[in-house]
Order: C-alpha cells, then structure tokens, then sequence
C-alpha cells in the first residue's frame, strides 16, 4: 500500500489520537446507543417514566469530548448528550440511577427529569429545563476564565430548533464581542420536536456566527474524526485567545423526540431508513476495522460487556432507594 493509503487508514493518529484513543471512542458510542435502545424498552415496559433519545447523534459528542480537555475544560451539554458525558467519565450506572429518579442519582438526587446533567467533579454544568439557557452560562464560564486568565474553556451543545432562540444570539454576541474561550456546537438533527429544519430557518446554524464575528464551522456529524479535529481546532484557537467557535454538526435524530412522542405523525419511516444508512457508528466500526485495530472477535466481547454494564446498573438502580420528602432541601441553601 502507498504511503498516501497508509495515512488515510490511520488518519486518527495523524489527528493525535492513539489506537487505544480511537478504539475507546468507538467503545463509548455503542455504550451511549445501546443505553438509550434499552431505555426506549424500559420505558414501554412501565420501569420509568420518561426517556428523552439521542440515537444518532453519538458520534458527533463523543469525538467533541475527545477533543477537549476532560481534566480543565467546562462542559454544558443539552439534555440528549449521553455520549458526551459518558466520554468525560460518567458511569451507566449513575445515567441509569437518573433514570429511575432514586436519591443516589449524581445530576440531582433524583429530582430532575432524565437528561438533565449536571456533575460537580466532572465540571458537568447544571442543565435547566428552558432551552438554550445553557449558552450563556458557557459564556459566563468562558469570561470567568479569561478574567482569570486561565487555560481552559467552555464547551456547550444544543440543536437547531434551540439556535432561534434569544439566549444563543445573546451568548454569541457577548463571545464575540470579548473574544471568549467558548465553543458552541449546535447539534442539527433536522427537527426542532416535530417541526422540520426548512420551517425553522431561514438559512444555515454556522452562518450566523459571521454576523457575530466568530469563527463557523460546519462538520459532518457522522464522520467521527472530522468532528474531532474540528473542535481540537476551535480549542487550540481559543486557548491562544482568539476566540470562540460555532459548530455546526450536521446529523439525524433515528429515535422520536422522547418517549412521549410518535415521530411518524411529521415523517415517514423511509426518511428515518434513508438517514438510518448514514449512521456514523457502523462507519467508524469499519474504519477500525481497516486500520487494523478492530475484528470481529473484539466486537463480539465489547457488545457481551455492554450488556452486562447495562443489566447491571439496570438491576442496581431499580432497588436503589428513592429520595425521601425530607432531602427535598438538600443542597438548596449554603451552609
């Protein structure tokens, strides 16, 4: 093989990624997807109450994660971001103590809807319910750091239908205006709920970031290591103080809105199957597979581990306690 196909079968070293790093990241997508498909299960089984899905947009949050620094960084995910923090060492047994709402739930002691993040010592940041609100909290963050002048910055996602609102636009003006270590990723799955991307905008997500002075950059959201190296990018940039990033991954939500919704009524099951073909996991599999780091007999063992890491958290959190009427003041007022 030439030294050019070489190189284009282990690009992800190229990127910096080690074999060991890009193997772990595939590892992590199919956990973050299959926790999601046995939640859909859990929840028309009657084990909990709600689920809000991510499938297919995997992919695009763990590359970001991996492109951060998990040891200095801030993160403000929205609430479908199971891949993210899962990358940056939350556990499927916490995710699934959220799930069932019991006390022991790290987000918020089991008294937030699922989805809602917030992981003290992972510098996971406190999602609320009204979206976008996330954004300029990551500004803030990324003010705080500059004002401190700290190497670090702040990454936040949120999906398109969330880009039309006043808080992004606010968030964006503000970075742009200081110049702030923020990076925005906007993870465009095509559907604010049920309302189709060519009735929510009136051109693209990354074009917007021209009007505010910042850099727009528009990824493939299937392809893991252009993601990756898109958000390495923004990082060094922002490191080196010339500002913040907006991303723009372009991906497809497979699963409905949440559990409480029937995503056929606004699309058709060929739309989803024509999306479906794109999906970037069994893409990145195959990748491995060419660079000589993945085989069958490796994906046979990780599939009968995440089974096992799912029941068992499954099994642990439906027995954990639930939170008792008297915590319900725990952690609101200061000591």
């Amino acid at each position: 093989m030439s030294e050019a196909g070489i190189e284009e079968r282990h690009l992800h070293n190229s990127l910096g990624l080690t074999d060991e790093e890009a193997v772990e990241m595939y590892k992590t997508m199919v956990l973050a997807r299959k926790f999601d498909e046995r939640n859909l299960l859990l929840q028309r089984a009657g084990k909990i109450n709600f689920h809000v899905s991510g499938i297919g947009q995997e992919v695009a949050q763990v590359a970001a994660a991996y492109a951060l620094n998990k040891s200095t960084d801030y993160f403000l995910p929205y609430y479908r971001d199971y891949g993210l923090v899962l990358s940056l060492g939350m556990s499927i047994q916490e995710l699934m103590l959220s799930v069932f709402a019991k006390a022991e739930d790290p987000n918020s002691g089991g008294r937030q809807m699922p989805g809602h993040f917030g992981y003290k010592k992972l510098r996971i940041v406190t999602g609320s319910s009204p979206v976008t609100t996330q954004v300029p909290h990551a500004v803030g963050i990324a003010l705080a750091a500059k004002m401190k002048n700290k190497k670090l910055v702040s990454f936040v996602t949120f999906g398109e239908g969330s880009s039309n609102q006043g808080d992004f636009h606010e968030g964006c003006n503000f970075a742009g205006v200081h110049k702030l270590p923020v990076i925005l990723m906007c993870e465009n799955n095509q559907y604010a709920i049920s309302v189709p991307i060519h009735k929510q905008l009136g051109g693209r997500v990354v074009d917007r970031a021209r009007g505010y002075g910042i850099e727009g950059v528009r990824v493939d959201g299937n392809n893991v290591l252009e993601v990756y190296k898109a958000v390495k990018e923004a990082r060094e940039r922002a490191i080196r103080g010339e500002g913040p990033t907006l991303i723009e991954a372009m991906l497809y939500r497979l699963s409905p809105h949440s559990t409480a919704d029937n995503d056929l009524l606004y699309r058709t099951k060929e739309e989803v199957e024509e999306n479906r073909a794109k999906d970037g996991i069994p893409k990145y599999q195959q990748y491995l597979i060419d660079c000589g780091v993945w085989s069958a007999a490796h994906e046979e063992e990780l599939q009968s581990q995440v089974k096992k890491q799912i029941d068992d958290a499954i099994n642990y959190a439906d027995k954990a306690p639930l939170p008792t009427p008297e915590s319900s003041l725990d952690h609101v007022y200061a000591e």
